[in-house]
C-alpha cells in the first residue's frame, strides 16, 4: 500500500527507509516488527497520520530486514537491531529541532525499549504499538527484565486480543515502569492491530499528552 502523502527515500550509515517531512518541529523514529519492513501498511497508516499532524517521521527498516529480506531477526541480531535505531535517533536529530520519539511494532518497539532503558537520553519519549510482553500461550516468560530501569516517557498501544499480551497483563506489567506512561488499548485488534477501531486522531492525542523525558 502506498503511501498517500509525500516521503522520500533515506539513507545514512545503518540506516535504511523513507522520510516523512513535516513542518513541525518533532520527530519520531518507526520501525516494524520481527516478520515485516518498513513498508508495512500499520506503519504506512501511521506515518502518513503523523507527518499531516506536523511530525515529521522516519519509517526505517532495522538492520537484520536490510541484511536479509524476509525472516525473522535471530538472537544474534538484537543488538545490532539497537545500534540501528540508534543511528536512526541520530539521522533523525540533525534534521529536527523538536523531541524525538523512538516508535516501533512489537520487536521493533522491545528493541526501542531496551535501548531507552540503557541510554535514558537517548529519545525523548517511546511509543510501542503491540509490545511482545510474552509468547503467545507462555504468561510467564516475560519481557520486561528492563521495565524498572525506563525513565522515557512511554506510550503502550496494545490490542485488547493480543496474544502477546492481554490489557490486564499489560496494565499489571507496566507497574514497574518509573517513568510516566500510557495504555492505550485497541477494542477487536489482535497482535497486528489489523480489526477494531484504530483511531489515528487518539493515537496521535495520547503521544502529545505524553511528557517529554526529563
Amino acid at each position: 500500500m502506498p503511501s498517500s502523502l509525500p516521503s522520500e527515500a533515506f539513507e545514512a550509515e545503518n540506516v535504511r527507509g523513507r522520510l516523512h517531512r513535516a513542518e513541525g518541529g518533532d520527530g519520531v523514529v518507526l520501525t516494524h516488527g520481527a516478520g515485516g519492513n518498513c513498508a508495512t501498511p500499520l506503519l504506512l497508516a501511521v506515518a502518513d497520520a503523523f507527518q499531516a499532524a506536523g511530525v515529521t517521521v522516519l519509517r526505517c527498516d532495522l538492520p537484520f530486514r536490510q541484511r536479509r529480506p524476509k525472516g525473522p531477526p535471530g538472537p544474534a541480531d538484537a543488538a545490532r537491531d539497537r545500534a540501528g535505531l540508534q543511528s536512526a535517533v541520530a539521522a533523525l536529530r540533525r534534521l529536527v529541532r523538536g523531541r524525538i520519539t523512538l516508535s516501533g511494532v512489537s520487536y521493533g518497539g522491545r528493541q526501542a525499549s531496551i535501548l531507552a532503558a540503557a541510554e535514558p537520553q537517548r529519545v525523548d519519549a517511546l511509543m510501542l504499538l503491540s509490545y511482545p510482553l510474552h509468547p503467545p500461550g507462555k504468561p510467564t516468560a516475560l519481557r520486561t527484565g528492563h521495565f524498572p530501569e525506563l525513565r522515557t516517557p512511554a506510550l503502550f498501544v496494545q490490542g485488547a486480543n493480543d496474544p502477546f499480551g492481554s490489557i490486564a497483563e499489560m496494565e499489571d506489567a507496566l507497574r514497574a515502569i518509573p517513568a510516566p506512561h500510557a495504555l492505550m488499548a485497541i477494542e477487536g485488534a489482535g497482535h497486528e492491530l489489523k480489526r477494531g477501531r484504530f483511531d489515528l486522531d487518539r493515537l496521535i492525542d495520547a503521544y502529545r499528552r505524553l511528557p517529554a523525558a526529563v
